[in-house]
């Protein structure tokens, strides 16, 4: 580096010459990495961002729209490949990067290989089934938040609730969200709030990261914790494009911390907006029913009944009288029917009596017990016998009897 005086460089001149070193090393202007794709990103402008990493160590790369055109499969998270390019410097940064020419895929890389294993063997335990999952509360008074206290994530979650709902109370659970103790202080977390009343549904989170940032929140334990959860469990993992098993087990999935404190509130204004036009509605269909009922009631004061009440009464006290009448002379009718009916009768009888055969002259033979007399061949001579007429009776003597018959 050539110096003009004893004065400092600038920090331009220093990375350009840092620049020049690595222009000028053989090695790095072409070699060959292996590694796993990670915080990958295909930019709208066709370039391609990522970080190549492996256990110990990691390395910016950038794959220009030109030469990832002719790539014949899709790079993706977790993913081992081998690029091949050159390392130089990205002066704005003052980093060094691997300008990356071409790339073939190695396999799938060991985290995500774990990943998809557990995914497997979760699912198949029923752990993301849909019909698991709990119902958030509407109206929710009490939330709890598990992540880190000095992360971006809480400040949004925070912000957001108490502008859509600081009716709500928020505790909130302060857990490392990465790191080898995450995954326990995480589930320990969520069975803590379990154990507290009145919490009503709990978010579960961080910012985003790369995969291995977020792996807190793909370990087995976490994933038991949020399905043995009897609160509600709402998770906020990374961005959008970020996935976590606890998102798979957790009853909603949110692609943001923001979006889940969204989710788990409404909104007071809307809510305020939804009460003053219901006010509204409710007051103009009182006003109009108060309006349709005063219209009947003076309609009733105004009706016949009201104003001439014993009207209807003397008109069905005509109409009773009248019936009174047709019944009376209906039943006079019928009573000189059956007299006349009986007075033929009587005289029927009358006239089938013994008395009206006696005045015709006929008379009634007894003998001396008393017995009617019907053939003289149970009579003798010397016989006593009692004849009965219309008028007193005959004592009389058999002289003879002929019990021829008379004809």
């Amino acid at each position: 580096m050539r110096r003009q005086s004893d004065g400092p460089v600038t920090v331009a001149q220093l990375t350009q010459y840092i620049k020049n070193l690595f222009a000028a090393d053989s090695q790095l202007n072409s070699l060959r990495v292996s590694g796993e794709i990670s915080n990958f990103k295909h930019h709208s402008s066709g370039h391609m961002y990522f970080t190549l990493k492996d256990a110990k160590a990691s390395l910016r790369c950038v794959m220009f729209r030109s030469y990832n055109a002719r790539l014949t499969f899709k790079p993706t998270q977790g993913m081992n490949v081998v690029v091949s390019g050159r390392i130089s410097v990205y002066e704005r940064d003052g980093q060094y990067q691997m300008y990356v020419e071409n790339m073939l895929p190695e396999g799938v890389g060991s985290l995500f290989a774990a990943f998809e294993a557990l995914k497997k063997r979760l699912a198949a335990e029923g752990l993301f089934a849909p019909e698991k999952k709990k119902q958030l509360p509407k109206l929710p008074t009490r939330i709890g938040v598990v992540t880190s206290p000095t992360g971006a994530a809480i400040r949004d979650i925070l912000t957001t609730l108490k502008r859509r709902f600081p009716q709500a109370e928020v505790l909130v659970m302060p857990v490392l969200v990465q790191g080898p103790d995450a995954p326990e202080q995480i589930a320990e977390a969520i069975e803590f709030l379990n154990n507290i009343d009145d919490v009503d549904v709990m978010i579960i989170g961080r910012g985003g990261g790369a995969i291995e940032e977020l792996w807190a929140f793909n370990e087995e334990v976490v994933a038991r914790a949020v399905y043995a959860s009897d609160i509600p469990v709402v998770s906020a993992v990374g961005h959008e494009t970020d996935f976590t098993i606890a998102d798979f087990v957790a009853d909603v999935r949110a692609a943001t911390p923001t979006a889940a404190a969204e989710i788990v509130v409404p909104d007071q204004r809307e809510i305020m907006q939804y009460l003053d036009s219901a006010k509204q509605r409710m007051a103009a269909k009182l006003a109009a029913k108060l309006e349709h009922d005063r219209r009947y009631l003076e309609r009733l004061a105004s009706s016949r009944v009201l104003t001439r009440p014993l009207e209807r009464l003397e008109q069905y006290s005509q109409v009773l009288d009248n019936l009174s009448a047709r019944l009376e002379t209906r039943m006079q009718y019928l009573l000189q029917g059956c007299q006349s009916r009986v007075s033929v009768l009587e005289g029927k009888l009358t006239a089938l009596s013994p008395e009206a055969v006696l005045a015709r002259g006929f008379a009634i033979c007894l003998d001396e017990k008393g017995n009617v007399v019907r053939d003289a061949a149970l009579l003798n001579r010397d016989d006593l016998l009692k004849l009965r007429l219309q008028r007193g009776t005959v004592t009389a003597r058999v002289e003879e009897t002929d019990t021829e018959e008379v004809k």
